[in-house]
C-alpha cells in the first residue's frame, strides 16, 4: 500500500495516539515502517491513518466501496467490488468505531452478523474506553427484519434499532423479545436522518460508522449529518443498473466535501472526503 495523497499536517486535530496493536495480529512492525514505498500496511498504522478526530461531539464516516462506472453493488453484493486491502481497512474502520449504522435493506441483502470482538484491536479499544466490538444499529421504518438471524440472536454487544415513534407495535414487541433494544429517532414511522447521530451519543456512541445502504447514506448527507466518507473504488467495471453509493432525491446545490488522504494498493483508492466544517467549531487539541 502506498499514500499517493498525504494531507501534511491533518485539517482536523485527531484524538490521542492509541496503542499499537500487537503484534499477535501476524502483521511486522517493519511492514508498518515500509509503507510508503509499497508493502502491506500494519493495522496500527492504519488505525492511525484512520483515526477518529477529537470532537466534543458525535462523528459520523460512511465507509463505502464503488466500481470504476458508479455501482455500489454487482448482483446485489458489495463483495464483488472488494479485495484484501478493502476488507483490511474494512476490519480496522469497524475496529475503531463504537456503533455500526446500516439499512435495513442492507441487513437483507448483506446477511448482517454481529461485529465480532478481535484481539488485534482489544487494547486500542481499552485505551478508548470502548467494549470490546461495536454495536450494530438497524435503520428501519418497518422491523421487517429476521429476528431469530445471529444479528439478533447472538451478539456480544446487543443489537439497536432505530425507528420512527409510529412503527408498527407488534414489530417493536418482537425486537424487543428477540434481544434487540429499540431506539426512537423521528416522530412519524420513518426515522429522521438528522436525529440519528445524536440519539446514538446519548447512549456514549459517539464514533459513529454507517456502512450504507445507498438510500441510507443518501439521507444522512442529505440531512447534513455526515462528516467523512472513506471511498474505496475499485479498478473494475460493473455495468447493469446498481445505485451509486448514494441514492436518493437530488440535491439543490452539490455539496462540498474536503479531499483529505488517498491510500493506493493493487489498483484499488483508498479516499477520505470531509465535509468542511465538520469539526470546526469543536475540535480538540491533538496531542
Amino acid at each position: 500500500m502506498r499514500r499517493l495523497f498525504p494531507s501534511g499536517q491533518p485539517a482536523v486535530p485527531t484524538a490521542p495516539a492509541a496503542p499499537a496493536v500487537p503484534a499477535a495480529t501476524g502483521v511486522s512492525a517493519a511492514a508498518g515502517q515500509t509503507a510508503g514505498s509499497g508493502g502491506e500496511w500494519s493495522l496500527d498504522r492504519l488505525a492511525a491513518a484512520y483515526a477518529y478526530p477529537a470532537v466534543a461531539r458525535p462523528w459520523l464516516r460512511a465507509n463505502m466501496v464503488s466500481s470504476l462506472d458508479g455501482a455500489a453493488h454487482h448482483g446485489g453484493r458489495s463483495q464483488p467490488l472488494s479485495s484484501p486491502a478493502d476488507m483490511r481497512i474494512f476490519g480496522v474502520l469497524r475496529g475503531l468505531a463504537d456503533v455500526v449504522i446500516v439499512g435495513a435493506e442492507t441487513v437483507r441483502h448483506e446477511g448482517y452478523r454481529p461485529a465480532r470482538a478481535r484481539e488485534a484491536f482489544a487494547a486500542l479499544r481499552a485505551a478508548a474506553g470502548q467494549g470490546p466490538a461495536p454495536a450494530i444499529a438497524v435503520v428501519s421504518a418497518g422491523l421487517e427484519l429476521d429476528f431469530s438471524a445471529r444479528l439478533f440472536t447472538a451478539p456480544q454487544v446487543p443489537t439497536l434499532i432505530l425507528t420512527g415513534a409510529a412503527a408498527p407495535v407488534e414489530r417493536v414487541r418482537a425486537a424487543r423479545a428477540a434481544g434487540a433494544e429499540v431506539l426512537v429517532a423521528g416522530e412519524s414511522a420513518r426515522v429522521d436522518a438528522a436525529r440519528v447521530p445524536s440519539v446514538l451519543a446519548e447512549r456514549g456512541l459517539t464514533r459513529q460508522l454507517t456502512e450504507g445502504g445507498p438510500r441510507l447514506l443518501s439521507q444522512l448527507a442529505a440531512a447534513g449529518a455526515l462528516d467523512e466518507l472513506c471511498l474505496a473504488v475499485a479498478p473494475r467495471v460493473a455495468l447493469g443498473t446498481a445505485a451509486r453509493v448514494m441514492h436518493g432525491p437530488e440535491s439543490e446545490v452539490p455539496a462540498e466535501f474536503v479531499l483529505e488522504s488517498v491510500l493506493e494498493e493493487d489498483g484499488f483508492l483508498f479516499t477520505r472526503y470531509r465535509r468542511p466544517g465538520a469539526a470546526s467549531a469543536e475540535a480538540g487539541t491533538a496531542e
